[in-house]
């Protein structure tokens, strides 16, 4: 453990005592949130991020340490463990190094090597190494009989046992390793006939760059298009001078100097060995390294991504109508009151085939009048111009001195998988499927965090090539972060649903199903002890829970702060000293002016718990997400035909990529800021600058509307360095049109949200 901690310490950046106690919480069964938040004494301040890439690593790490028992058992087991050896697998740093040591000792089918020793020809491969002045085919000439019938035989024989020596020979594969992972060549070519079938994958035809500077978008690219058919895949050094490099480097371990007959029949197994065995195995290791770097990015940029959206502003408690735009199925409008209930539903057909765009707006108007609406909010899909043009003009209509509510384009992604969900069925079991989609997106604007824990996240369509990512490292992932969101803002024990409730440390999707059900039973919860009565809900999980959960006006205000129930007597120790009703210092600044953080601190809680309770009782239960803002799309800016370059138009960032951000601007389609045009800086990481979720004005650049492209700046230019680096003129800047091989992302959402990069690699490696 020891080790363990030494390492990680490094990598966080933290002291090994840090890491130990923070392992030791975890391993009790404490939850990143709750160590975080109500530990931070006992870590020595550990945050989320450090807690998370602990636990991460920890697993990897307890992993490798459990297979350097394994191979040291089994080597001793042989008798073959020396202290040199020992010593060699206790310096191992990774699984790979690992491996490499075991190779030679690891149990093996019968090999050509093993057959030849089994002949007798293991002397003379010592005999071709000892003697480089002899000819190899005079002392084979000694070695030719019954299983071996000429001296071609002899030789392959003894070529066979070098090369699987070399094979074996764990500081040659370290050589090779690091050799290929600086200067390999990914390429790709395209599978004669497939041109017209993998059109999308054009850019992939005839391609090479180097394998260690591949971004994760183009890697998951031209692993599907491996995947699918269109393409083969390799990763090799420069063909000539590299392969040249590469065989020198194995003849190196011969040590092959001079031009005699056995150096010279030495060099030629070393290029043998390089071409045959090591150059595949390498290839195997690099693709399988490739496919794990891209996929680690992959969902690294959908957790971001995620995080960023379930930070979004809420609307909050105010009555909403929620509208999933559709043409001939019509217009499914659904009415939720501040407490997100619903309260009434209808569909409207404006469009074909009825146009009855009077009754649709009779009935909007209806709606808002008797139900008070205080938002709209309009799905983006198919039709959500044109609703939301009926929906402006409606309120046109609205009598004078009547307040209108205000409208906003929501995304609908995963709607209709909630919609069809056995947990809609359950919420809504006598709700039409299509109108529970209308009610999901109205509570989305109400509280976007809320409503979208209840949808798959990898149907929120804020991934990257998330179908060709390892499944179940990325649902570890969302899942982590959806828990470090929820615990960040807080949830309300008395309104929260069974699936927020799930995501609250310490509890889980049993424990939340039983508090719904005790608070149907029993009513709301007055205070935060009795969630002790809940079944199958004991001390361990009221500790990990309570300090996350909150009740507003009950018999308890600080149960409406992230105050833990554990610290309360600090803070009335606080509110004492103050001389003052606890509910007349809550939510006042100033309040706690005069008093010393340090003059609280006692033997159970130290300077940090006491510092988080000053802050919370300044402002108790304070949500750190950022406040409402809406983007409004421009008027007659419906289709991407209504773009035109200059235009400046303001839109909502839907997805954050590695090569740039995509923007709502209205018109069915999202526009690409490509990385260049992010700001009027150089910018490494689009997450620097922009966030999912987020609202910003931008320029229309370029219109390709058969493509269905749109390029945007937001550079402050408005486009026109983008213009001049497109005609040649910007030389000294970075190019701005994105290749198509990132703009292809752009081109088609849909296309990156299918198939599995395991099957990838198996296919990528059988066409090899």
């Amino acid at each position: 453990m020891d080790r363990i901690a030494r390492t990680i310490a490094t990598e966080i950046n933290a002291r090994p005592e840090q890491v130990g106690a923070a392992v030791k919480l975890l391993d009790e069964g404490a939850t990143v949130p709750f160590v975080a938040r109500y530990r931070k004494e006992v870590t020595g301040g550990l945050d989320d991020t450090q807690l998370r890439t602990l636990s991460d690593r920890l697993t990897y790490l307890r992993e490798l340490e459990a297979r350097r028992a394994t191979i040291l058992s089994s080597i001793k087991d042989q008798d073959k463990l020396t202290d040199e050896l020992a010593k060699s697998i206790a310096q191992a740093d990774t699984k790979a190094q690992l491996e490499d040591i075991y190779l030679p000792y690891k149990p093996k089918r019968r090999t050509k090597a093993m057959i030849a020793r089994e002949n007798g020809l293991e002397p003379l491969a010592d005999a071709i190494l000892a003697n480089r002045s002899t000819d190899p085919e005079g002392l084979a000439q000694g070695y030719i009989g019954e299983p071996v019938p000429t001296t071609k035989d002899a030789l392959n024989g003894a070529r066979d046992i070098i090369t699987e020596r070399l094979t074996e020979n764990a500081a040659l594969l370290g050589e090779l390793r690091n050799f290929m992972q600086r200067e390999a060549l990914l390429t790709s070519k395209v599978i004669e006939g497939k041109q017209q079938e993998g059109a999308k994958f054009s850019d992939y035809f005839d391609h090479s760059e180097l394998w260690a500077k591949t971004p994760s978008h183009r890697a998951l690219a031209m692993l599907r298009a491996s995947k699918e058919g269109i393409v083969t895949l390799d990763i090799t050094p420069e063909p000539e001078a590299g392969a040249a490099r590469a065989e020198a480097m194995v003849a190196a371990h011969l040590q092959t100097r001079s031009d005699a007959p056995g150096d010279k029949w030495l060099r030629k197994v070393a290029g043998w060995t390089w071409r045959v065995k090591l150059s595949l195995s390498m290839m195997v290791e690099l693709m399988a390294d490739l496919r794990s770097r891209a996929q680690d990015e992959a969902i690294h940029v959908f957790s971001r991504n995620l995080k960023d959206l379930l930070f979004s502003a809420p609307a909050g408690a105010r009555a909403t109508l929620g509208l999933d735009p559709g043409i001939r199925t019509g217009v499914k409008a659904a009415v939720v009151d501040a407490t997100g209930k619903v309260v009434a539903t209808e569909t409207l057909y404006p469009f074909q085939p009825k146009n009855d765009l009077r009754g649709s707006q009779a009935a909007i108007l209806r709606l808002i009048s008797a139900h008070k609406i205080d938002l709209i909010a309009i799905g983006n899909g198919t039709a959500s111009r044109e609703t939301e043009k009926i929906v402006a003009d409606t309120l046109k209509l609205l009598p004078k001195g009547v307040k209108a509510p205000t409208k906003v384009v929501v995304s609908e992604a995963g709607a209709s998988v909630y919609s069809a969900s056995e947990l809609a069925a359950r919420e809504f079991p006598d709700l039409d499927v299509s109108l529970r989609g209308a009610v999901s997106i109205a509570r989305r604007l109400q509280d976007p965090l809320a409503e979208l824990v209840k949808i798959e996240p990898k149907s929120i369509g804020v991934g990257q090539y998330q179908h060709d990512v390892d499944q179940h490292r990325l649902s570890q992932s969302l899942a982590s972060v959806i828990e470090d969101v929820v615990n960040a803002v807080g949830v309300d024990l008395n309104t929260a649903s069974a699936p927020l409730l799930s995501h609250v440390s310490g509890l889980g999707p049993g424990l939340a199903e039983a508090i719904v059900m005790h608070r149907d039973l029993n009513g709301a919860f007055q205070s935060r002890k009795e969630l002790l009565r809940v079944a199958r809900l004991g001390p361990r999980a009221y500790e990990q829970c309570a300090g996350f959960l909150r009740i507003r006006d009950g018999v308890e205000p600080l149960d409406a702060s992230s105050v833990h129930p554990e610290a309360y007597k600090i803070a009335k120790r606080v509110v004492s000293a103050c001389g003052r009703d606890i509910r007349q210092i809550m939510g006042h600044d100033g309040a706690l002016k005069g008093l010393r953080v340090e003059q609280f601190v006692d033997e159970d809680f130290g300077l940090p718990t006491v510092q988080d309770i000053f802050s919370e009782l300044e402002k108790p239960g304070r949500d750190p997400r950022p406040s409402f803002v809406t983007a409004s799309f421009t008027d007659g800016v419906e289709e991407i035909t209504d773009l035109k370059p200059g235009m400046v138009l303001e839109g909502t960032v839907t997805n954050v990529a590695a090569f740039g951000a995509f923007v709502d601007v209205g018109v069915h389609q999202d526009g690409l800021v490509h990385v260049s045009q992010l700001a009027d800086r150089f910018v490494k990481d689009p997450h620097e600058v922009v966030k999912t979720g987020q609202v910003v004005k931008v320029t229309v650049v370029e219109v390709e509307v058969q493509r269905k492209r749109i390029a945007l700046t937001m550079r402050k230019d408005g486009g026109a360095s983008a213009r001049q680096e497109q005609d040649g003129k910007g030389s000294d800047k970075r190019p701005y049109r994105p290749k198509g091989k990132q703009v292809q992302y752009a081109k088609s959402r849909e296309n990156a949200h299918h198939s599995a990069l395991g099957d990838a690699l198996k296919s990528a490696l059988k066409k090899q």
